[in-house]
């Protein structure tokens, strides 16, 4: 870990699909990255993935660390200038337990900021969500959400992990306020991340198209998602990271809101030969279907709830426009059949 402090970026989560390509975008601008794992055993295969993209992986170094742990943040955070925070937990489905999502959320915020405000790093940017934006809010308030609004925790029910999400980000702006450098933070706040994959771990947000893909979703729910291409919330990463305005900003990610049968549809033109769906399931379905199933219970209050998130604090911040859901979403089904995980 001998960088200079001058271009040297930590970098928490890198094994993660959104991490590798922020990673990635961080080595093609020329920085050098040091990703945490929770297990040095993880570092060889991150380093080959990279290395397949044609990333300078000679400025790339790991350490270990532990969201619920406090050992070596410190040390990690030794000659670093950037900290860009994307480790989170997030899984497909919820658990039992809140505090399985919502511990190692918080906690790993403070330890990050914690560390890094002590190594006095130029820039934090924390990877929040539309989680914490979008949620909670009564469904007659107006269904476009911009920057400026916070998920509500004693609103409407929300699920464990837009909780842990809304706790996480909430978390990291009191720590910087009380430490007088609120304008040394930028949150990125993306929807479902989408697009290609650098490996052939799906990752959670891809999961949903290969159940399309496969077959194993006989019929589409209505429920709405928005979707955004990783390489843009990649890209954001690092704009946010290096321009002075950005700091003590939040910037949601979005793409307009499509529903699952919109999905299939597009797949379907694409990919005749899968057993892509093409009914929409009932929304008494869906609620008799929640009965039995936790998780689409804890997303039932979402059924026909179409949500927009003001994205153009991201737009003018890239100086471009986003890639299109269409796009996003081919380029995961894509990725998806040509690593034969369909």
């Amino acid at each position: 870990m001998s960088q200079p402090k001058s271009d040297t970026v930590l970098l928490t989560g890198i094994s993660g699909f959104l991490g590798g390509h922020v990673a990635l975008a961080l080595l093609k601008a020329g920085y050098n990255v040091r990703g945490s794992v929770r297990n040095l055993s993880k570092a060889g295969k991150v380093r080959e993935t990279l290395a397949r993209t044609g990333a300078d992986i000679s400025r790339l170094d790991f350490v270990q660390l532990d969201l619920t742990a406090d050992a070596g943040w410190d040390e990690a955070m030794q000659g670093v200038r950037y900290l860009q925070h994307t480790a989170s937990p997030f899984v497909l489905n919820m658990p039992e337990d809140r505090n399985e999502l919502l511990g190692p959320a918080v906690q790993g915020t403070e330890r990050a900021i914690r560390a890094a405000l002590a190594a006095n790093v130029e820039r934090i940017v924390l990877t929040s969500s539309m989680a914490a934006i979008a949620y909670g809010h009564d469904k007659t308030d107006a269904p476009q959400f911009t920057a400026g609004d916070w998920t509500k925790l004693d609103g409407r029910p929300i699920n464990a992990y837009v909780e842990s999400k809304t706790r996480a980000e909430r978390r990291a702006w009191e720590m910087m306020e009380a430490a007088g450098r609120r304008n040394d933070l930028a949150t990125i706040n993306p929807s479902g991340i989408f697009g290609p994959l650098l490996d052939e771990d799906p990752g959670t947000s891809a999961i949903m198209v290969k159940r399309l893909l496969d077959g194993s979703v006989p019929a589409a729910p209505r429920i709405p998602i928005t979707v955004i291409d990783v390489r843009d919330v990649a890209a954001a990463h690092v704009a946010a990271m290096i321009t002075p305005e950005a700091g003590g900003q939040r910037f949601p990610m979005a793409d307009a809101p499509l529903y699952f049968i919109d999905v299939a549809r597009l797949l379907r033109a694409h990919f005749p030969a899968k057993k892509i769906p093409r009914l929409e399931m009932p929304d008494w379905a869906v609620r008799l279907y929640a009965l039995f199933d936790r998780d689409v219970r804890d997303n039932l209050g979402e059924l026909g709830y179409a949500k927009r998130l003001d994205a153009s604090p991201s737009i003018a911040l890239l100086g471009r426009p986003l890639i299109p859901t269409r796009d996003a979403l081919l380029a995961t089904a894509q990725s998806l059949v040509e690593h034969k995980l369909v």
